[in-house]
């Protein structure tokens, strides 16, 4: 899956690190932090309170 351009302009809120998109394109993964950002609609929703804690339990 190709990355999409304006991915190289945004970070990580937390530690300002790289972003990923994952798979299903449903959200942005800081492997550094173990967080995943929502994207809703094509938009990437960049607030902490929206994160997701990865769950390498599951």
């Amino acid at each position: 899956m190709s990355q999409p351009s304006w991915l190289t302009h945004i970070t990580c809120p937390k530690c300002q690190g790289k972003l990923t998109q994952i798979e299903n394109a449903t959200g942005l993964l800081c492997a550094h932090d173990q967080l995943v950002f929502p994207v809703r609609d094509g938009i990437p929703i960049m607030l902490m309170e929206q994160a997701v804690v990865v769950d390498h339990q599951a």
